[in-house]
């Protein structure tokens, strides 16, 4: 098996599956008054002050660990939308944001809330003077993700940032893909920011929203009033202990992953464009995510490559593993404004910590196979 769909899941790596056994023996409710309670709940707040920490934050804001970055992503838009209405109904995103934003401001549009949805540049990349001229009296919050899902652009997001600041404009990043970048959310200058565990070698199921203090958000979720009252039910402290393990590893060893990533993912464009003519690459040449390859193979289609290629042991994704059963041309895709004949027959492949060289160049043995023989077919 050759797994390069790292951007969609990762396994749990061997040091997080041991702190999420060790913690499991506080199975107690962290919320209960009893000791066994106290100490659930003691590993709860030490997780918490330890994600703070990795991303610079103060004393005063807020970590809310969720059970995904979907959540997250809910929490804070539909959070901040109806905590800010009477100031203003207007948001802006992005047209290459994940579904999780795209259908949440969906959802607001039939409430009433204006959204305004940004062009991208042949890169995916979305401009800062856009972001400026598209802000009103009226806007509320700016979304735009960290690093995209697909093509792995990376976003100007300090500049985002700065203009955000400027306008007196609530500012929430995505950044469920960049789990191994810079987090510092000083540096980066956001206001919120979501994360997830299973993007970086962590257990599925756990994500965390991060709160600038003095931030008011509604809740989704009401009952007993945990994480701050922003979301109720009782906490996964043994998933919340592992991801903050796996955000604990993917910071410390963000220079040398990246590094290798980085050698790996270039070694793998150089020789596809090589070995397989009428092959492009999307997304921004440098401004991209260490670990993804996105290319399209003119003349084939993304759904039929990637059936060779799983008969043959690789796995790899025409897109957002969310939109994996609706295999059509991607939204980011169109917005790049990538022409259909390309676009038809694109696929991403992400690799990760146990990706190698030797892989990669099974991989693009077979691939070059695989086009060869359905280009003469179509």
């Amino acid at each position: 098996m050759i797994y390069l769909d790292y951007a969609a899941a990762t396994p749990v790596r061997q040091e997080v599956r041991k702190v999420i056994t060790e913690v499991e023996r506080y199975f107690a409710n962290p919320s209960s008054m009893h000791d066994a309670g106290k100490k659930a709940k003691e590993v709860l707040e030490v997780s918490r002050e330890k994600v703070k920490k990795i991303l610079n934050a103060n004393e005063k804001d807020k970590v809310i660990f969720t059970s995904s970055g979907t959540e997250s992503i809910n929490l804070v838009i539909k959070g901040i939308a109806h905590a800010y209405q009477k100031k203003g109904k207007h948001l802006i995103t992005s047209k290459v944001e994940h579904k999780a934003v795209l259908e949440t401001c969906k959802y607001l549009e039939q409430e009433g809330f204006s959204v305004t949805y940004l062009d991208v540049d042949r890169y995916g990349r979305v401009d800062p003077k856009a972001v400026e001229k598209a802000i009103t009296k009226k806007t509320i919050l700016i979304s735009i993700m960290y690093a995209n899902h697909e093509v792995g652009a990376i976003q100007p997001i300090k500049e985002i940032a700065a203009v955000a600041k400027k306008k007196k404009v609530l500012f929430h990043t995505d950044a469920c893909q960049a789990g191994g970048l810079d987090l510092n959310v000083k540096d980066l200058s956001v206001d919120l920011l979501t994360l997830n565990s299973n993007k970086i070698y962590g257990p599925k199921g756990t994500g965390l929203l991060y709160v600038k203090e003095g931030i008011e958000l509604q809740p989704l979720i009401h009952g007993g009033g945990q994480e701050s009252g922003l979301r109720s039910s009782t906490e996964n402290v043994p998933a919340i202990a592992g991801f903050t393990k796996a955000l604990e590893l993917a910071q410390q060893e963000k220079e040398s992953e990246n590094a290798k990533l980085k050698k790996l993912r270039d070694h793998f464009i150089s020789e596809v464009m090589k070995k397989i003519p009428n092959t492009f690459l999307n997304g921004h040449p440098r401004e991209r995510l260490p670990n993804n390859v996105h290319l399209s193979f003119e003349g084939t289609e993304a759904e039929t490559v990637l059936s060779y290629l799983d008969q043959k042991g690789i796995y790899a994704s025409a897109g957002s593993a969310c939109t994996a059963n609706e295999i059509t041309v991607s939204p980011v895709l169109k917005a790049m404004k990538v022409p259909e004949r390309s676009a038809r027959g694109s696929i991403r492949f992400s690799l990760g910590r146990y990706s190698s060289k030797k892989d990669v160049d099974t991989v693009v043995k077979v691939l070059a196979e695989i086009i060869s023989s359905l280009r003469k077919v179509f």
